[in-house]
């Protein structure tokens, strides 16, 4: 909600002066900027290898519980009451560990996320000055955070940012059942 009363804010102040000065608006579509390059593929791949390792290992912690459970279940009748408290009480830590894992491995993996992506935005960023400055544009609004706009008043960088970036020209955002770029 600040975002948009701050974007407003600003158009208003910029059509104030607009009889003053002549702004040029530029529009592009950040987020598929930054999903369509290179390094956000390689950045995706990483993040995979680390999410199918925690799969495996919660999986393998999943086994260890069931093993115990089935475990305890066939031979309850037959041990004695202290037996009996020591695997329930191996159980329950069993099944703290895997709450403990499943917590600290979204952190992790979301740090990581960030970690990788970070300067991949930046880059990103940097890319959206350099192209912005080239074409003499006074503001570049990112499309997907805006309300209303209307694309004859503004000027699409996107093609200038896939050149600058490297992005091949016809490499397009394809949001099928895995999300990469194709």
């Amino acid at each position: 909600m600040k975002k948009i009363l701050l974007i407003l804010s600003f158009v208003f102040a910029c059509s104030a002066f607009a009889g003053a000065q002549n702004f040029k608006f530029g529009y592009v579509n950040s987020t598929e900027i930054v999903m369509l390059m290179a390094e956000t593929d390689s950045a995706r791949a990483n993040l995979n290898v680390a999410q199918q390792d925690a799969e495996e290992t919660f999986q393998a912690m999943v086994e260890e519980y069931n093993l115990k459970l089935e475990q305890y279940q066939q031979k309850y009748e037959s041990w004695t009451p202290a037996v009996r408290e020591s695997k329930e009480r191996e159980l329950g830590e069993i099944q703290q560990r895997i709450s403990d894992f499943q917590q600290s491995i979204q952190m992790e993996l979301a740090q990581m996320e960030q970690n990788l992506m970070s300067p991949i935005r930046a880059k990103a960023a940097d890319a959206i000055n350099k192209v912005s400055k080239a074409k003499g544009l006074s503001v570049v609004f990112d499309i997907t955070s805006l309300l209303y706009f209307d694309p004859a008043q503004g000027t699409d960088i996107t093609k200038e940012l896939k050149a600058e970036l490297g992005i091949p020209e016809d490499k397009v955002l394809n949001t099928g059942q895995n999300g990469q770029a194709q």
